[in-house]
Order: C-alpha cells, then sequence, then structure tokens
C-alpha cells in the first residue's frame, strides 16, 4: 500500500474539500453515481448538455464520461467538457461501455480517447478491444478475465500516458510503471446496476483532490469501493439490501479504517 499518501488521508483529504465532480453518466446510473459520491463526501453535478457541458467542465475539480447512454446531443456535451477538461488541466476519467459493440460507439470512444483522458476505467473486455485486441464481451458485460486485460491496459498506460483501471473480480491498476492489484468487493455487487459506473464517478473525486498522482487516486477510490463492499456483503440477504448496505458501508468509512482494511498487492 502506498506509504505517502495514504488512502486514508485521501479519503479524509475527499471530505474536508469534497470536490465538485461533473458527471456526464448514462440514464441507468446517475443516481446510484451522485448517491456513492455523497456517501464517501464529495458533490456530484450530472451537467451533460451540450450548452454548458464545457462551462461546467472549467468550473468542476473532475470530470468523468460514460458513454452507456449515447445520443448525438450527449455526445456534443461530452467533445466540449472533455476538450474543457483538458485545457483548463482538471483531471478526467473516461469510462468506455461497451464501445466495441458499434461503429458509432467505436468513434465517439476514439474522439475521445485523442482527448487525453487522465484515467480510463472499464472491465476487462473493454480495456481489452481498447488496445486493439480481439475480446469475448457482450454488450456492457466482461467475457474476459482480469488477467487477461493487465498486459493491454500496460500497454494503454504507455501509450496514452494516462492511468488504466480494469476491475472486475481482482482489480488491476497501472500507470504504465507502477501497477497493483486491489482485493475484496463482493459477488454481489455485479447484481447491482450502475455501481460499475458509479466507481468510474469515484476516481474521479479522488483525482481531483490528488490531481498530481491519479494512480494512487485510483487506488484510493477502487480499495474504498472494495472495502465497503466487503463490509456490506456481510449482513445483506441480496442484492436490494446489499445496494443501500453499500452506501452505508461507504458513508461509514474512516480513513483509519480505509487504511487497515484495504487489500492492495504492489506487482
Amino acid at each position: 500500500m502506498p506509504s505517502s499518501p495514504t488512502l486514508g488521508s485521501l479519503l479524509a483529504k475527499l471530505r474536508r474539500e469534497r470536490p465538485l465532480v461533473q458527471c456526464i453518466t448514462n440514464y441507468v446510473a446517475m443516481n446510484t453515481a451522485a448517491n456513492v459520491l455523497l456517501a464517501a463526501g464529495a458533490s456530484p453535478a450530472m451537467v451533460h448538455a451540450e450548452a454548458e457541458a464545457a462551462g461546467f467542465a472549467r468550473l468542476a475539480a473532475a470530470l468523468t464520461i460514460n458513454i452507456g447512454t449515447l445520443s448525438p446531443s450527449w455526445v456534443e456535451g461530452m467533445r466540449g467538457a472533455a476538450k474543457a477538461a483538458q485545457t483548463s488541466g482538471k483531471p478526467w476519467v473516461l469510462d468506455p461501455v461497451a464501445h466495441f459493440v458499434s461503429p458509432f460507439r467505436r468513434d465517439v470512444v476514439a474522439e475521445l480517447v485523442a482527448l487525453s483522458p487522465t484515467i480510463i476505467r472499464g472491465n476487462a473486455s473493454e480495456i481489452i478491444a481498447l488496445a486493439g485486441q480481439a475480446n469475448h464481451g457482450s454488450g456492457a458485460d466482461s467475457g474476459d478475465s482480469v488477467a487477461a486485460a493487465e498486459a493491454a491496459a500496460r500497454e494503454l498506460a504507455r501509450r496514452h500516458k494516462a492511468v488504466i483501471a480494469v476491475t472486475g473480480e481482482i482489480d488491476f491498476v497501472t500507470d504504465g510503471a507502477r501497477a497493483s492489484h486491489i482485493y475484496g468487493g463482493s459477488p454481489l455487487m455485479p447484481q447491482v446496476t450502475a455501481l460499475g459506473c458509479s466507481l468510474t464517478a469515484l476516481i474521479g473525486a479522488f483525482a481531483a483532490v490528488s490531481p498530481d498522482d491519479t494512480f494512487t487516486a485510483s487506488l484510493a477510490a477502487l480499495a474504498l469501493f472494495a472495502v465497503a463492499g466487503e463490509r456490506a456483503a456481510r449482513s445483506a440477504a441480496g442484492p436490494g439490501s446489499f445496494s443501500w448496505q453499500f452506501l452505508d458501508a461507504l458513508a461509514a468509512l474512516t480513513p483509519e479504517a480505509l487504511d487497515a482494511e484495504a487489500r492492495i498487492v504492489d506487482l
């Protein structure tokens, strides 16, 4: 686990500063992503309209873009916000949901990647496809293991000078030089819609308070999610009760508990 800063110290900083995070995300994820950010201690803003997205990105501490439910007008908002974040030096996170399933999605993601996202988070199939390799994904569901995506993630990180986070049963994050596995979570998590999308938003919140070390920021977000998932699963009867207990666990986790319970292996 990184010692300077600790993951717990980043959580404390996030709660102290309550960064404003612009989330351009999909219809399915909006409510869950907003609640996850609030529970963790950040301030969400679901601003996607072309008329204001770019201007808002200049004000926000970080931007996250999730392409889950694309439409031409939303793409314009994404494009403008990403350009504004890039030019104003704000960290921004791309979630290339199922980008390989249609030419429209592929073209949009190619354009967004060209705007230099600080962090890219995806499942294994999405990351493998983004590296130009054959994958076994089905829609937004991964058909590949995280281990199978690790080489592609390292390649993408070096190619785009970005942090790449591959999430699954055991998460993997790399900046091309450093790499770590993050253990934890629960098998119930994939049964609750939009948790992965919400993790993208949470990564943006941590990047907002650690813009000079977005690798550690990504680790902190992934570890917080993993520890909260483990805690919530202990008393959840199923995915329904897990969903609200997960929010409670996020809110209840202290910086000290995060440092004590995070399970990270540096590679």
